[in-house]
This record gives C-alpha cells, sequence and structure tokens, in this order.
C-alpha cells in the first residue's frame, strides 16, 4: 500500500449507518479529517457519540457506509485486502476478551506472523516482546496468568508483529487500573517515535488524548462539532459548547481523584 500524499488516514463526508428505512440509524454524519502520516490523532466523545463506529468503517467492520475512506493514499472500498491489514492493526480496548484463553504468547504472535506470511518468528517474537517491555519470560504464557497491562502489552506486541505503518487504538487503556494506564500510554508514544506509527485513537477521556495526540475531533451524536490542536485544549481555546462542557467536565474529575 503506498502513498500518493503525506496522509496516512484521510475522511471525507463519511456516513455510517445501521439498519433501513424507518429503522434506520444514523451513527455518523458527515465527518471529516485527516492525520499526516507518523501524526497521533484523536477522535473524543461520549458513549455512542460515533468515534468506534469511524474506526469499524476504517477496518471493514461497518458494513454501511459512504463518503471516502484513503489510507496511505489509497482510497477503500467496501472490503479489505490482505495489502490493507498488514499496513494497519488494531488494538481493542478490553485485553480480556481479545486474547484467546487456551493460546500462549508465543501461539497468539507465531499465528500472526504466519497469516502475514514473515519468516524468522523466534527472532521477531523475542525482539516484540523486548519492545513492549514483557521479555522472553512471557512467551509461553497463558492470558489467565497475566495482568491486565500485560495483557494490552501482548495485544499491543500482537499488532506490532507484522509491522504495520497505522495503529487504530479504541480506548486501549479505559478498561484498564489508573496506575497502569499510564504505563501502557507511555509505551504507546515510545513506540509511535521509533517506528514512526500513525495513530488513530478513540476516548472519551481528554487527559488520554492530551497525553497521546496532537491534534483531536470532538464527536456528539454523530458528528464532528470541533477539531483543535492539544495546545488550544489545554489552553481551554474550544469554540464549541459541547467541547467546552467536556473540558470542564474532565477538569472536574481530576480535581475529585
Amino acid at each position: 500500500m503506498t502513498s500518493s500524499d503525506n496522509s496516512g488516514i484521510r475522511i471525507k463526508n463519511l456516513d455510517v449507518w445501521f439498519g433501513d428505512h424507518e429503522e434506520r440509524v444514523d451513527a455518523v454524519i458527515d465527518a471529516e479529517f485527516s492525520v499526516p502520516l507518523g501524526g497521533s490523532f484523536g477522535l473524543v466523545g461520549e458513549s455512542g457519540s460515533g468515534k468506534s463506529t469511524i474506526l469499524r468503517a476504517i477496518t471493514g467492520l461497518a458494513p454501511t457506509w459512504s463518503g471516502e475512506i484513503f489510507v496511505l493514499g489509497k482510497e477503500l472500498g467496501k472490503t479489505r485486502d490482505k495489502e490493507f491489514f498488514s499496513a494497519v492493526q488494531m488494538v481493542f480496548q478490553d485485553p480480556y476478551a481479545s486474547l484467546h484463553p487456551r493460546q500462549t504468547v508465543d501461539h497468539v504472535l507465531s499465528e500472526a506472523l504466519y497469516l502475514h506470511g514473515f519468516d524468522q518468528p523466534d527472532n521477531r517474537i523475542v525482539k516484540v516482546l523486548d519492545d513492549v517491555g514483557l521479555g522472553q519470560i512471557f512467551r509461553f504464557r497463558y492470558p489467565h496468568q497475566l495482568s491486565g497491562g500485560q495483557r494490552q502489552r501482548v495485544a499491543i506486541a500482537r499488532a506490532l508483529i507484522i509491522e504495520p505503518s497505522i495503529l487504530l487504538l479504541d480506548e486501549p487503556t479505559s478498561a484498564l487500573d489508573v496506575s497502569v494506564q499510564a504505563e501502557i500510554l507511555n509505551l504507546l508514544t515510545d513506540l509511535r517515535a521509533e517506528r514512526n506509527l500513525t495513530y488513530l485513537m478513540v476516548s472519551h477521556d481528554l487527559a488520554v488524548v492530551g497525553h497521546m495526540c496532537s491534534k483531536i475531533a470532538v464527536m456528539n451524536l454523530g458528528r464532528i462539532v470541533e477539531v483543535l490542536d492539544v495546545k488550544d485544549m489545554r489552553k481551554m481555546k474550544a469554540t464549541q459548547a459541547y467541547t467546552k462542557q467536556l473540558l470542564e467536565a474532565s477538569i472536574q474529575r481530576r480535581r475529585e481523584a
């Protein structure tokens, strides 16, 4: 998958819906944004705002959509091929559900390599476990032998082992203890710098997005209501009332924590 511009991801006039006729529900309405190569962009909003649905549309998991989706300069159709999944990988919200309980870490990582035709699995597995801060000692453990943070590190390793250029991050720390969240966010930040990765991150937590991203889109009821730099977000320079409301609520939560 080769790029014709400097955009890792470009979304234009994206609508996503579920159901037909009178049962139709519009989950995303006329969404538009772009993420530069090597950049980190956040989609923020309350539950049901449509942010995760955008990720599903990109990965082909939301079959009913219209508009334009470009990844690495290539416009996507309704299906995703092997080339797409070699370039784009996703880290899900729940590290407990995303790993098979009867498969070792080694099996999980070996399977990803096999599906994408990589050789030298031993070397690659050892390296990626080191890269995510686990090491070889975890290679033959099962998910039930790992903490939540360790499981999410395995999920990140599985995404990275096939050397993608884009990671889609769907609330990657929301199921973790607060003390572990910062560790995973710092790991993701370091990995992006080391591997020149492009991140599109979904979160309901403005503090998390502020740590990870340089630009955010705020979503409400399926629409992007505002796009702003994180620097402006931190300075409370939002222009839309809904964004200001989210910022004030985030500050209040941090004061109460």
